[in-house]
């Protein structure tokens, strides 16, 4: 029996979770035996997993099977993660703003509010989108005879507007307004005439028919146009800027770099802001696999393809925080990041971005090649940050990675601005980056040639 080099999950999993659902392992009523239960509460308010609760949940796992064989009644029950104090903080905080005690709510009442906390986290400045034209795109998928077919579709005109209440009906709008998802955020589609018409707009502006719709990804977007602005025109604006700007940057260097040593690599992920834990998030398998079938197709051996893994470079590219000229004093008192003045390197004691001393120097010099200005960006002590899908690409492929972004205003908001200037920095860098062969000699050290 020929033993695989590498573990599948697909191949593997699928067959003993079958097993499992079929023989109703996962099934429990109370009886006389002595039961055994392991329940684990929601989520956290970040809803992002790690491996800490892969190790926490395989435990479960271990700990539930030997109570089963041992002849108990065992019972588990998994969620999401260990950390619910963490959200309850997070939601009674919220319900404070609103003027609500927790002890007044029923558990469903509170874990209804406990979702819509979560809904908000980590996601979209609120106010920006309120009085503004939007419209709908996405993704259709459609009927054609045996087949279903995606089709991506916009409707390219003004459509729909989340309209602000008058503040004479809501005096405390100004005074910091806590926004209720459910509530405020629901924009306006038409008239009453208008209603029941939505996805027939829809499949007009896709060129289908209604009744061949079979599922939809539809999203709201903004419709302003992306403006160069400011008194030397320097200041670019539009939506989606974090991370659009990276990337537009990214895939203009790899398609101008050349480098016949190296294979030169642009991975572009969705679904950030919501976690990264989809089949094309950054917590997904997506990169290990496409490097593996890379490295297999070119006839290497497993111990090549880890070899070449651990000699490689990655930058983790994501917008980071330029000082606000009205709000300087959020900003670290030393690392003052500014709009046109170079590309960020991004740092974090806690390891939130992936820089160290190494990658650090090796981003450095790259720059200092093609003249490229560079600053430094680390939150204030004493005010959380956020972080990027460098670590958490990292801990499918772990390479020697440095974390930087191109300073901007209002991230997360339906119309952000950056620099004009620091694109072509980050073209210039990356081009760079791709022309260079960087050699990883051991022990912390680097060559880097052409």
């Amino acid at each position: 029996m020929q033993i695989a080099d590498k573990y599948s999950p697909q191949e593997i999993e699928q067959k003993w979770y079958d097993y499992w659902i079929d023989n109703r392992l996962f099934h429990s009523e109370p009886d006389g035996r002595e039961p055994y239960t392991i329940v684990i509460p929601p989520p956290n308010v970040t809803g992002m997993l790690h491996m800490g609760h892969m190790l926490n949940n395989t435990l479960q796992d271990v700990l539930i099977r030997r109570a089963r064989m041992s002849g108990k009644n065992a019972c588990w029950v998994p969620g999401m993660d260990h950390a619910s104090i963490a959200t309850e903080a997070k939601v009674v905080a919220m319900l404070h703003e609103k003027g609500i005690e927790k002890s007044s709510l029923s558990r469903e009442e509170f874990l209804e509010y406990a979702w819509e906390w979560k809904e908000k986290y980590g996601g979209m400045i609120c106010a920006p989108w309120f009085d503004r034209p939007l419209s709908i795109a996405g993704r259709l998928v459609v009927s054609e005879g045996s087949r279903l077919v995606s089709k991506l579709v916009n409707v390219d005109r003004d459509l729909v507007m989340i309209p602000n209440l008058a503040i004479h009906m809501n005096r405390q709008v100004n005074d910091g307004y806590a926004y209720n998802a459910q509530k405020d955020m629901l924009p306006v589609f038409g008239s009453l005439e208008a209603k029941g018409t939505f996805m027939s707009l829809i499949a007009e502006a896709a060129g289908v028919k209604e009744e061949d719709i079979l599922g939809h990804d539809l999203f709201l977007y903004n419709r302003q146009p992306g403006t160069i602005w400011g008194a030397d025109e320097t200041f670019l604006s539009c939506g989606r800027l974090d991370d659009l700007q990276c990337a537009f940057s990214s895939v203009k260097a790899v398609i101008e770099g050349e480098n016949s040593s190296s294979i030169s690599v642009a991975a572009i992920f969705d679904n950030e802001e919501v976690g990264s834990g989809t089949k094309q998030g950054a917590d997904s398998t997506f990169l290990k696999d496409v490097l593996e079938r890379i490295n297999d197709s070119l006839g290497r051996t497993r111990e090549q393809y880890l070899m070449a893994v651990a000699s490689s470079f990655m930058i983790s590219a994501d917008n980071a925080h330029a000082v606000h000229p009205n709000h300087a004093d959020v900003a670290d008192l030393t690392n003052r990041p500014a709009i046109n003045e170079g590309i960020v390197i991004k740092y974090n004691a806690n390891q939130k971005y992936t820089t160290d001393a190494v990658s650090a120097a090796v981003f450095k010099a790259l720059c200092k090649k093609v003249q490229v200005p560079v600053q430094t960006f680390t939150n204030r002590s004493d005010i959380a940050g956020g972080s990027t899908l460098g670590n958490i690409s990292n801990a499918h492929v772990s390479l020697n990675t440095v974390d930087i972004g191109l300073p901007q205003f209002a991230m997360h908001s339906p119309y952000e601005t950056a620099g004009v200037k620091d694109t072509c920095y980050l073209i210039k860098a990356a081009t760079e980056f791709f022309n260079s062969c960087i050699v990883a000699e051991g022990n912390g050290n680097y060559s880097l040639g052409e």
